[in-house]
């Protein structure tokens, strides 16, 4: 299984970059303005309890949506990679079950599971412009 580690790791490490970089890229601004824009709801002392709490609510909101973005194309990702990898497992049993030596199908099982890794991680950057370009979209 060494080969499909090392395939996950690197897969974790390409993942966990590209949310690393929108998160330098684009989500700190827009946590910076929903901070700066829920102090000025704080700061109208002429507001009632409910409009500041309105106030901070549509602050969140960009925030709240460009997590959402993020969110859902890292579960949509993940569910893909893991339709791969029982794929991937079903080969192996039906192989076990079909007379082949254990030690030969752990083989190809690890073969397979690096596989169902290297194609996914080929599949990052569309991922992470996808994240992009909905962040992008979103009105602040």
């Amino acid at each position: 299984m060494a080969e499909a580690e090392a395939a996950q790791g690197r897969v974790q490490a390409a993942v966990e970059s590209a949310v690393q970089g929108l998160e330098r890229e684009r989500i700190r601004a827009m946590q910076g303005a929903m901070f700066r824009c829920s102090a000025r709801c704080c700061e109208d002392g002429s507001a009632s309890m409910q409009e500041v709490q309105r106030c901070i609510e549509r602050c969140h909101a960009p925030l709240a949506q460009a997590q959402a973005i993020v969110t859902a194309e890292l579960e949509h990702f993940q569910d893909r990679l893991s339709r791969c990898s029982l794929q991937c497992r079903d080969q192996a049993k039906d192989a076990l079950d079909s007379g082949g030596s254990e030690p030969k199908v752990r083989g190809q099982l690890d073969a397979c599971l690096a596989s169902c890794g290297d194609q996914h991680l080929r599949l990052v950057p569309l991922m992470a412009r996808k994240m992009r370009d909905g962040l992008a979209a979103i009105q602040q």
